[in-house]
Order: structure tokens, then sequence, then C-alpha cells
């Protein structure tokens, strides 16, 4: 390895390092205005998408783009939501910290919401868990398995109906995708790279490359995206096993990544939520944002 592989190498390996010791435990109040708007958002948590509107979950509750682009909150909970996914029949799950001063427990376990944010019931784990990443397969697949990483046990844990939970693999990640095409199929990224799992994340093997990723999503079974430390979005056709660039996202500093389908593409960096039409060649800033750090 030359001397600028070895420096980027470092670099890549220290933003990957310090994104997964860092939590979204800070007690600022961000930029909302309080009344349910916002200029820009800040401490991005998760994107996602349905039926053609985006989402924003943060670190003082779930946002949308208004008629003029500026945020505005999804319901009356301010909530941290740490964890944030849409499934594909279209519920949100989520996981994080009441916001403060909120009744219940700290952690907030598994909540979900069935129209689109604007109320949310806890569906299990309140009090004892705080996922910082949720997924579940992409699409129309048959594997309706939540998986959620327990960043508080460093543990992936994984659910059928949501409700009753398994503990699988003990590891240090930061984000975590399923599979949209083979069950029981699961990546999670860490500081040696993307580690790979077919039982289910009851065990994962040694990294199929070397190239560091911080955040990752499965749209479909050739179509897993992945944004490295330093921006620079990456495309899979293999389950990882090699990654082909693609493009880069704005803004530098990932927070976080979504790809709605193969060619819809959703990406939070340190200045920006960003949109791609054409499966992360070029991107359009959907919402501003304004925390200099990193998501988690």
């Amino acid at each position: 390895m030359n001397k600028h592989r070895t420096a980027w190498a470092a670099s890549a390996l220290l933003a990957l390092s310090l994104a997964l010791t860092s939590c979204g435990s800070d007690t600022g109040s961000g930029s909302d205005t309080g009344d349910g708007s916002a200029g820009a958002l800040s401490h991005i948590h998760g994107v996602g998408a349905f039926q053609g509107t985006l989402y924003v979950a943060t670190h003082n509750g779930v946002y949308t783009p208004g008629a003029d682009g500026r945020p505005v909150l999804v319901g009356t909970r301010r909530d941290d939501f740490m964890g944030f996914t849409v499934t594909a029949r279209g519920s949100f799950l989520a996981s994080g910290h009441p916001a403060p001063g909120g009744d219940g427990p700290a952690d907030l376990g598994l909540i979900e919401s069935t129209d689109r944010g604007a109320t949310w019931t806890t569906r299990s784990l309140a009090g004892e868990v705080d996922f910082h990443a949720l997924d579940t397969a992409a699409g129309a697949a048959a594997d309706s398995t939540v998986y959620g990483y327990d960043a508080t046990n460093g543990r992936l844990r994984a659910s059928a109906d949501g409700v009753t939970w398994e503990d699988r693999a003990e590891l240090r990640a930061l984000d975590i995708a399923a599979s949209p095409a083979a069950p029981g199929t699961v990546l999670a990224t860490t500081e040696r790279g993307v580690v790979h799992s077919t039982d289910g994340g009851r065990t994962f093997g040694a990294p199929a490359s070397p190239r560091l990723v911080a955040y990752v999503s499965w749209a479909a079974p050739d179509a897993l995206f992945g944004v490295d430390p330093q921006g620079v979005l990456l495309r899979s056709t293999d389950a990882g096993g090699t990654w082909s660039r693609v493009g880069t996202v704005p803004g530098g500093a990932p927070q976080a990544l979504t790809a709605v389908d193969a060619r819809r593409v959703l990406a939070a960096t340190r200045d920006g939520v960003y949109e791609s039409a054409d499966g992360g060649r070029t991107f359009v800033r959907r919402m501003a944002v304004t925390t200099g750090g990193d998501g988690h």
C-alpha cells in the first residue's frame, strides 16, 4: 500500500471510528422554531420516503419539506429519533429517546407509525433498548424480519413481528442493511469493513472487501448502495463483495443513506439532505442541515 492510500485509509478509519463511538445524547435544541417549521435541520439520524414524500428523522422529531422547502415537523413528537426506517408496506419504525420533559422511559425501544409519522405507538422493548439502526427487506420480499442494532449493548437483534426479539451477534457497527432477495442475509458496517451474515445476523464473516463504508442501503439484489466516511457513494452488485464508485454526495460527513430504489437515493450530510434520481450520479439538495458533526 502506498503512503497516499495509507493516509486515506487512516483518515477513513478514524472518521468511521468517531461515528461508531458518538451518540445522539447531546442536549442541543437544534434550529427548530417551535411552530412546527425550521429554517434548517440538525442532527440527522435517518432518511426515508413514502409515496414520493421525503421524511427526515432528527434529534428533534421527524420532518418533511414544506411548500417552500423549509422543514415542517410531522406530527407533534419531538423525540430524538435515533433509528428510523420506512418498511415496504409503508409503516415507519423508529427508536431513540423521548424529548426533554417527556413521559416514559429514557429508551423508546421500538415504536411504529402507520399514519406517516403523525402518531406513534410503542411496539416493544420500551425502557430496554435504543436502536441506532433499523432495517427490513426492501420491495416485496417474503422475509419481513425487523433487524435492529442495539447500540447500548453492541448487539444485533431480530424480530419477526416487531414484538418478540432474538439476540443475534455481538458486534460494533454503525449501520445495517437487510437483503431484498435472500432471507436471512444482512450486512453491517464496521471499522473492519462491511461484514456479511447469511444466518439472520447470528454470525458474521470477515469483510469481503477492505473498503470502509459508513452507511448502507439495499434497494434491489443488484443495487446495494454505500457511502464512505468522505461522502463517496458506492454501489455493489454482489452483496458487498466489490464496490464501484458512482459519485459523491455533496457536503461531506455523511449522516444517513437510503436507497428508495435503484435510481432514487437519499443521503444526509454535513450541510443538507440530498436526493438523486439517477442512481447517485448527481444530487439535488432538498433540505438544509446546520450541524457540523456526525448524525450518530
